[in-house]
């Protein structure tokens, strides 16, 4: 009887053990228990900053990757107080379009881009193959903490082989490259496009915000092309279909690409809604004799047609020569100051509107990490001062405010003596 008693507990014994051996293979497994559901392998987090296709040096090879695995992921979670930390946020997306003698004028406003945002910026900038290098360079010499900033790509001019010629000389050199951004930038869900000739006087996060006021039919966002009908271009000259009273100007558009490349837009054309790639080249063939400002009027017949996929913002966030030449009348900026000056007309480089040469000379002049009180904003407000003979330049208090706010703001942060 005792034999029978000692082999049963043996057994016993035996049981246990071999249960907490498969216990903990179980428990260290890749594949779930009962061994029918899919594998459950760790892929690591791609290292931020690496390059795509680059060979991983850190996997299992390494003896102690695994636990050094465990121990990233557990200090995520303690620092970040229970919870896995969060990706970085998703970057703003800005694109220009540069041609001919553009590239110090597009240098100086992707200065004023990055200046004052306070998210990261990815820059898109469409440039002649001659100007590549020169944009690269000049980039590249900016300042560390200004380069972790932003991040780019500069990518040529293209428009459909078919009617390349046509297309890159509609209105200005390259200028309706901007029609074709939801087809070339296919991986990026919204952007801002800007001219050229532009400067933020505000961080871009400003601008960026009017995407979460779109509704579910806006994909678009740009400001009027003018706010005195009685001066206005578009109802008294156009002879083509246009947006809204006075037109909407494109110097300043925010797109919502996702949804420009999934609508059906409806047109003069068909009775049926077409898709934006199947939209350009018919607008363009029906109304090319009758258009005088190139890609702008297009967009302007699109959302005539389409007016209810298109949010206006106010005149302060596309302020240029019209809303001052003949005496001030754009309300908001009145109000609050200008929050995007448009140098159109080529305003930055002649004498006729010295108030809007005073802005875009401080910043192009401005040296990153000086003290941007004293080196940017007084400088400015005493050339200002020499502009009050001129309409524009009586509303030079507009050009600051909310300049001057913008740049207090990061006169704490810029390291000085760089």
């Amino acid at each position: 009887m005792r034999r029978y008693i000692r082999a049963l507990t043996l057994c016993t014994v035996f049981a246990v053990f071999s249960g907490l051996y498969v216990y903990s293979k179980l428990l260290y497994s890749d594949v779930p228990a009962g061994g029918n559901g899919p594998k459950r392998g760790f892929i690591p987090p791609r290292v931020p900053g690496g390059r795509r296709g680059a060979a991983d040096k850190t996997g299992p090879q390494s003896p102690h990757w695994y636990n050094r695995y465990i121990m990233r992921q557990r200090g995520q979670v303690e620092a970040g107080g229970g919870s896995v930390q969060r990706r970085p946020e998703p970057p703003m997306h800005l694109a220009v379009v540069a041609c001919g003698e553009r590239l110090e004028e597009t240098l100086t406003m992707i200065k004023s881009a990055v200046l004052f945002s306070v998210k990261r910026l990815y820059l898109h900038v469409f440039a002649e193959d001659q100007l590549h290098a020169s944009f690269m360079e000049a980039l590249e010499s900016w300042p560390d903490f200004i380069r972790s900033k932003f991040n780019y790509t500069v990518y040529s001019i293209s428009f459909p082989s078919e009617n390349a010629a046509e297309w890159k000389k509609l209105f200005k050199p390259c200028a309706s490259q901007r029609l074709f951004l939801p087809l070339i930038l296919k991986d990026i869900d919204s952007i801002v496009y800007v001219d050229s000739d532009i400067l933020f006087l505000q961080p871009v996060d400003r601008l960026w915000a009017f995407l979460s006021q779109f509704n579910s039919s806006q994909l678009a966002a740009m400001a009027p092309e003018h706010e005195e009908p009685r001066i206005a271009w578009y109802n008294r000259f156009a002879r083509h279909p246009f947006y809204g009273r006075t037109g909407i100007n494109s110097g300043v558009m925010l797109m919502n690409m996702t949804r420009m490349r999934s609508m059906f837009f409806k047109n003069d054309m068909t009775s049926v809604g077409l898709r934006w790639e199947e939209l350009l080249m018919p607008l363009l063939q029906k109304y090319k004799l009758n258009i005088t400002w190139g890609d702008q009027d297009l967009l302007n017949i699109i959302f005539h047609y389409n007016p209810e996929s298109l949010l206006e913002f106010p005149c302060q966030w596309n302020y240029r020569p019209d809303h001052c030449i003949y005496g001030s009348n754009c309300a908001s900026a009145e109000e609050d100051g200008i929050y995007i000056l448009h140098g159109n007309r080529g305003v930055y480089h002649d004498h006729k509107q010295p108030a809007f040469r005073a802005v875009y000379e401080a910043i192009r002049k401005y040296s990153f990490g000086a003290d941007p009180v004293t080196s940017l904003l007084d400088p400015l407000e005493e050339e200002l001062l020499k502009t009050t003979h001129t309409y524009c330049g009586k509303s030079h208090p507009l050009f600051t405010k909310r300049l001057a706010h913008s740049l207090r703001n990061i006169s704490r942060k810029a390291p000085h003596g760089r």
